[in-house]
């Protein structure tokens, strides 16, 4: 099993920044690939970006391309997404998961684990 836990959501302006962390324990040395996914009111949870434990290889979807990073810090465990440029379309329950089996990195089926989510707010 691997626990994960989100932090660092909140309310803030359009054009200002957020620093989503997620915390992993357990069987941590099983996980490929680290994700974090996110689901707006009344919408379906979509790939925001993804990391893989070792090489730190990443991807993005195209919405956050250029204003979203996503970086892991091996030795604690954690896995950040540094959001700048927010925009009101990107308010959504942000969610971190770990996939185990080097799956297709931005279905969320092919994730195993995931954390409870964190809420983030762009006012305009």
């Amino acid at each position: 099993q691997v626990q994960l836990v989100e932090s660092g959501g909140g309310l803030v302006q359009t054009g200002g920044s957020l620093r989503l962390s997620c915390a992993a324990s357990g069987r941590t040395p099983r996980v490929y690939r680290m994700g974090w996914f996110r689901q707006a009111p009344g919408k379906e949870r979509v790939f925001v970006a993804a990391i893989t434990w070792s090489g730190g290889s990443t991807n993005y979807a195209d919405p956050v391309k250029g204003r979203f990073t996503i970086a892991r810090d091996n030795a604690k465990n954690t896995v950040a997404l540094q959001m700048n440029s927010l925009k009101p379309e990107d308010t959504a329950v942000y969610y971190c998961a770990a996939d185990v089996s080097n799956g297709i990195y931005y279905l969320r089926g092919q994730y195993d684990y995931w954390g409870q989510g964190t809420q983030v707010t762009i006012s305009s």
